[in-house]
């Protein structure tokens, strides 16, 4: 990508999609398009038309999708396969159609099997089930995956995508019934603390472990990856380490200072047991993660108390 041209990045205003726009300001990329969901509705397949029409972007970052933890991709389970369906086919076929020369697709780790082996590696998708609660939304992905890997193979395009782990960082939902486990914590403790309440609930068993990537450094891999990286193989993006869920909220417990009872509700689900992802294909491509768990969360609740 050269510093003029016209990169489109779809979702902007998300916490992934902004931390891809923050790269590239700082890069020095000035042509930058976007459009807020209420101006361009992406599920609208003429809408999407029209829009890559008028603008023809060189280069997509495709970061938009309907998003949510376990409770969201439960109870919204139509609306998650559906919506994120149409935006992905949208957005990808009108690459095609209108000569993007490079786009990457941001997919998720819950595309891999609910038992597949650890760390799970690039090559573990579609070899087993799903996790049931968020099935749709990783069929969805994986749908999405499976478009840029037969657009290269049909049309000769230049489509990649990523499996990011699970992300934290500026920009993030922090709604209790629609956000992700990090964000959920620390909102629960951060709250716990203000009221003095005694106790904090928190879901399931706290034995699931899970990985965690701050969104920044998502950010710089999928910037090296546009520049560097040409394949149809769909790319782990993480940091290779991995907690429990009983071990990260006592961190966050102990990064807000709240002093109080965790108490596990283990009516609740836990998910997936384990999902630590296989980073040795990124490594070998030249990138690293440079912000660690604990000093991430102290950045990301320096912000909240600053609101």
């Amino acid at each position: 990508m050269q510093k003029e041209s016209k990169i489109y990045i779809a979702g902007h205003t998300g916490m992934v999609g902004s931390a891809i726009v923050r790269k590239l300001q700082a890069a020095g990329y000035t042509n930058l398009v976007f459009r807020t969901s209420k101006a361009l509705d992406l599920t609208n397949q003429q809408a999407v038309i029209d829009f890559f029409r008028l603008e023809q972007p060189e280069y997509v970052f495709l970061a938009a999708a309907k998003v949510g933890g376990i409770e969201a991709n439960n109870t919204y389970r139509a609306q998650f396969l559906y919506e994120n369906l149409q935006i992905e086919s949208n957005i990808i076929h009108q690459s095609y159609v209108h000569k993007v020369k490079k786009l990457l697709f941001l997919a998720s780790s819950c595309i891999y099997p609910k038992l597949a082996p650890q760390p799970i590696k690039e090559s573990y998708l579609l070899t087993g089930e799903l996790e049931p609660t968020n099935e749709p939304y990783a069929i969805a992905k994986i749908a999405g995956i499976k478009l840029c890997e037969t657009y290269n193979q049909q049309y000769g395009c230049n489509f990649i995508s990523v499996m990011p782990t699970n992300l934290y960082g500026p920009n993030d939902n922090y709604e209790l019934n629609n956000s992700h486990v990090l964000p959920a914590l620390l909102r629960k403790f951060h709250e716990a603390k203000k009221n003095n309440a005694a106790t904090v609930e928190v879901w399931g068993t706290g034995a699931p472990k899970r990985e965690f990537l701050h969104v920044d450094d998502l950010a710089t891999a999928c910037y090296h990856l546009m520049q560097t990286y040409k394949g149809s193989i769909s790319v782990n993006i993480g940091t290779g380490t991995d907690l429990s869920i009983k071990e990260l909220a006592e961190l966050i417990a102990t990064i807000v200072g709240y002093k109080g009872e965790i108490v596990w509700n283990t009516d609740k689900p836990d998910g997936t047991p384990r999902k630590l992802l296989d980073v040795s294909l990124i490594h070998s491509l030249g990138w690293k993660h440079t912000t660690e768990l604990e000093e991430g969360i102290k950045e990301v609740y320096k912000c909240i108390i600053l609101k």
